[in-house]
Parts: C-alpha cells; sequence; structure tokens
C-alpha cells in the first residue's frame, strides 16, 4: 500500500446538510486527499457517501464506519454496488459494530458481536463477488472491487479482518500498540492464503489544527474525555497502557462529572493518539502515525475554537498532501 495517502473523515453527528458534505468531499479532492470517508452518528453513511461520490470525480469515498446493526448485509451489499457503480469503483466500505450502550439505547441486541462482523463482512463479500443468494436474491457480481475494511480495537477484531476482509479501520488506537493491530491482521490473512501485504490500514485519526498548542490539547483532552465514557474505548485505552487514566475517567463518568474525565486525559495519551498544533506539527504526527503502520492516515478534524466544519474546511487546506 502506498504510504502517501492521507483521507478526511466527516461526520453525521454534526447534524450537517448533506450538500454541505458534498461542498467538503470537493475541497478535500481538490487539495489532493485520496479519500473522503463518513461515519455513522446520526445520519447514514452509506448516504452521505453516495452523495459525495456524485459530487466528486477521482476520489474515494466511503464510510468508517457503516454499522452493521443498522442493515441487513443484504441491503448494505446492494447499496455498496449502488455506490460502487456510480462512482466507477471509488467506493471504500468500513464496518464496524458500534456499542452496546448506545445500541441497547435503541433496543437493538448485540449479541456475539466479533462473530457477526466476520459473518456480515463475509456476506457482503459474497454477495458483491456474486457468490451468494439465490433464486430471486441471487446477486450480479459488482464491475468493481469494492474493499472492505473492518473497525478493529483488538487483536481479535483485526484477525477476523485480516480473514474475512481487506483490512482494518482502527479509530483511537496508540501509536505503539497500532502495530499489534496491524501484524495481527496479516498474521491472518497469511493463515488464510491471503497476502498480507494486501492488507490495508486505513487509520481515523482526532485532530486539533491551531498555533495556540495549549488549546489544541486542551480540545484534545475534552475530546478524549468524550470517548472515555464508552466501555469499549476505555478497555483499548487499558491495552496501550493507560490504566491509570481509564480508572479516573471511568470514575468521573459515573459521576457525570465530563471536567473530571477531561482532566484524567495525560498529555502522553493525547500525544499517543491524536494530531495537534501548529500544521507543520502535525504533519510530523501524520509521518509518525504512517510508521507506525497507518498506510492512510484520515483526519477526524474538531475544533480548537470555533465550529467543526470550518475547522475541517481549514485543516483540508492546511495539511493538503
Amino acid at each position: 500500500m502506498a504510504h502517501s495517502r492521507l483521507g478526511i473523515v466527516l461526520s453525521t453527528a454534526t447534524d450537517a446538510p448533506p450538500r454541505e458534505l458534498m461542498a467538503i468531499g470537493k475541497l478535500a479532492e481538490d487539495h489532493g486527499y485520496a479519500a473522503v470517508l463518513v461515519n455513522e452518528g446520526r445520519g447514514d453513511a452509506l448516504a452521505c457517501a453516495e452523495a459525495i461520490a456524485l459530487a466528486t470525480d477521482t476520489i474515494q469515498v466511503g464510510t468508517n464506519i457503516a454499522n452493521i446493526y443498522y442493515r441487513h448485509a443484504f441491503l448494505a451489499a446492494m447499496t455498496a454496488q449502488t455506490i460502487a457503480e456510480l462512482s466507477e469503483g471509488r467506493l471504500i466500505l468500513g464496518l464496524g459494530m458500534s456499542h452496546r450502550p448506545l445500541l441497547e439505547a435503541m433496543g437493538i441486541e448485540m449479541t456475539n458481536p466479533r462473530q457477526y462482523l466476520g459473518e456480515y463482512a463475509q456476506t457482503v463479500k459474497g454477495i458483491l463477488s456474486g457468490e451468494a443468494g439465490s433464486g430471486f436474491f441471487e446477486a450480479k457480481a459488482c464491475q468493481y472491487e469494492v474493499p472492505i475494511l473492518l473497525a478493529a480495537l483488538t487483536t481479535a477484531s483485526a484477525e477476523v479482518a485480516g480473514r474475512e476482509a481487506d483490512g482494518i479501520m482502527p479509530f483511537l488506537a496508540g501509536r505503539d500498540y497500532l502495530g499489534q493491530l496491524v501484524e495481527a491482521t496479516k498474521n491472518a490473512a497469511k493463515s488464510v492464503g491471503k497476502s498480507p501485504q494486501s492488507m490495508d490500514c486505513i487509520m481515523s485519526i482526532p485532530t486539533f489544527v491551531s498555533e495556540d498548542n495549549d488549546a489544541a490539547m486542551s480540545a484534545a483532552r475534552h475530546n478524549l474525555a468524550f470517548f472515555a465514557g464508552l466501555p469499549n474505548y476505555r478497555l483499548q485505552w487499558r491495552r496501550c497502557g493507560f490504566e491509570t487514566e481509564m480508572l479516573a475517567a471511568e470514575k468521573a463518568w459515573k459521576n457525570s462529572d465530563r471536567r473530571a474525565a477531561a482532566g484524567a486525559i495525560s498529555d502522553k495519551m493525547i500525544e499517543q493518539v491524536c494530531i495537534y498544533g501548529a500544521p507543520e506539527k502535525c504533519r510530523e504526527q501524520i509521518e509518525a502515525f504512517r510508521q507506525a503502520g497507518a498506510a492512510m492516515p484520515v483526519l477526524a478534524v474538531s475544533p480548537v475554537n470555533g465550529q467543526r466544519l470550518a475547522a475541517t474546511r481549514k485543516a483540508i487546506e492546511l495539511l493538503a498532501p
């Protein structure tokens, strides 16, 4: 995989209108980015990726990630095929399992999530290749290759991706831990006769661009504190060596004390997990993530001072490859 790729991920949790996401996707294309991906917060990531595909010509589009519990695998495959054909082969399909507390709040039961993720990816791949389904539901093979990458917070999930998919999409992994995920992916791929070198690693990284380093770190601290409210991320950060920080953050969230949760996030955590500071420093950190195993770092921009979409536009311009 080329080591010069750089992407942008846009958030549907901002409630931005689709046309705004389309405009930002075009801006990223104009500035030489390799991909613009969309996460699935309060909006449909696949629908937004399709909209961006229609507004662009060359940049890859996709999801980071689409929630496997929101849609049947057949629907995910058919939607992916539609986007792949509309974009003439520019789709990257990232799939993930979300978080138990968020799913349970919607009445969705999360059963054997890792096994389900692997089976879901296998089904989607089979449909896209024309090897799954029968009768009326026997799908015609997609004329374009659609790389499928799986969210991976653990080496066990990375192994599923290595066996059943085309790579991993880590999020919030420390740089020193990332290599373990990449190695697990490649070893699993090799175990089923696939080339380890064919495995991709597209990593979404919280990004805070500002000449005011202290302000950037403060924004990063509060951002990571939010994610520390979710058990899966606390477990991942414990695996990364941040046990003390996560004990304090868990206690803070039990008391609904977001300020204390932010105070639990150490400088070392920010340095390991985020891209932050002045543009030149950010570029150095992007390269550090590449060296750690991220074949394509993807910037998940949050504002330091101001509004998210404006911060994203500015970061696209300042950090253009």
